[in-house]
Formats: structure tokens, sequence, C-alpha cells
């Protein structure tokens, strides 16, 4: 019988989104030189054609042709899980710096930048993507776990985390003492929650409103 081994985890990749090339290119060596993994792009378009997905973080410049830094940003925001980004430019200014920050840009950085301030960033930056992506995948799971339960239990599942007695979610739903008490075993066995306060939390994961106990 072969032993189950786990994936390895995906390499974290910089990607360096830089129209002038000796700039993108001596970003590379110093990353290259710590170990990381690189991709560069000529700009914003060009990144977002490659879709990339895997662990990592962005290396961004502020002025580029076609869409500019702060517009990639705006579009990568509205991504669930998206890539945390560094700034990194000869061209910025107090209010973009704090436009970048406030939307969570993890660092606005200058020209020429000293190597192991970026590399520092670099690594709070990939540190950020990795605790996302735990969290995200505890949502994903979460999420499977959920479409397991049937309607009625969902339904039970709202009434549970209200903090409703089994007798009154029962009344509520026009049902047995019993029958709530079963359905309350089933979903919790479902969602792999041992209590309630589990059960309270994952709701909450995933958006989940208790009721009003009102019929």
């Amino acid at each position: 019988m072969k032993a189950h081994r786990t994936p390895a985890p995906e390499t974290p990749l910089v990607h360096i989104v830089e129209d002038d090339e000796s700039s993108a290119l001596a970003t590379a060596r110093v990353l290259r030189a710590a170990g990381l993994a690189v991709r560069l792009y000529p700009s914003a378009s060009r990144f977002m054609e490659q879709s990339a997905t895997g662990p990592g973080c962005i290396i961004l410049d502020l002025n580029l042709p076609g869409p500019s830094g702060l517009e990639l940003q705006e579009r990568l925001a509205r991504m669930e899980g998206a890539l945390p980004i560094v700034f990194l430019t000869g061209h910025g200014d107090i209010p973009k710096t704090a436009h970048a920050m406030k939307e969570g840009a993890v660092d606005f950085l200058t020209k020429p930048v000293d190597a192991a301030v970026l590399l520092e960033a670099v690594t709070r930056a990939l540190a950020q993507d990795a605790a996302t992506r735990v969290v995200l995948e505890r949502r994903r799971q979460a999420r499977a776990r959920y479409d397991r339960l049937t309607p009625r239990e969902r339904e039970v599942l709202s009434h549970v985390i209200s903090g409703r007695l089994n007798k009154q979610i029962g009344f509520d739903l026009g049902t047995s003492e019993h029958t709530i008490k079963v359905h309350r075993h089933n979903l919790m066995a479902k969602l792999e929650t041992p209590s309630v306060p589990d059960l309270v939390r994952l709701a909450a994961a995933l958006g989940i409103a208790p009721t009003n106990g009102v019929r």
C-alpha cells in the first residue's frame, strides 16, 4: 500500500510590474539573490492577461503605459484573495502614497530603494498572502461542509446560532423537539463543529445570519 503524500506547497512568485526594463531587472536581481522566484511584466495589462493565481505578491510601479499602478490596484481589490502589493516608484507623491496605503498596499517605496528595505517589504507581503490563503481555504472547506446540509438543516442552523433552545426551535418551525434534536445532531456532524460556539464561528465566517426566531 502506497503512503499518502501531501502535495508540496507552491513556490511563491514575486510579480514585478514595471515598464522601465533596467529598473525591473535591477529589482529582480535583488530578489533572486535572496532566493525568490520572480516574473516581470512591462504593463498592468500584461499582468492581467496572465491571471496569476498562485501564492506571491506584486511589486508595482505607479506610472505605467495603459492602466496605472493605482488603477491595477483598484481592479485587484475587487477580486477575492488578490495578491498583496508593494509599490516601488520613482514618481511618488503624498496624495498617491496615502491613496495606495488606504487601499491596502503593504508598503510604498521610492527608487532607489535599499535592498534590505525592499526585501523586508516583500517578506511582509508574502506573509500576508500566506495568511490570507489560510483564511480562504478554511472558508472554502466550511462552504463545502455547509453545502452538505439539507434545506431543513440550514433552517435549524440559523435558529441554533441565534441561541434558541430545541423546544423553541421546534415551536418556531412547527415540529417536535425530538426532530430538532436529530436535525441539530446531523448538522453539527456534517459541519464538523463539536460545540455551539464553533458552529457560531463557522456561520459567521460564511456570512450566515441568525434568525429572529419568528415564523
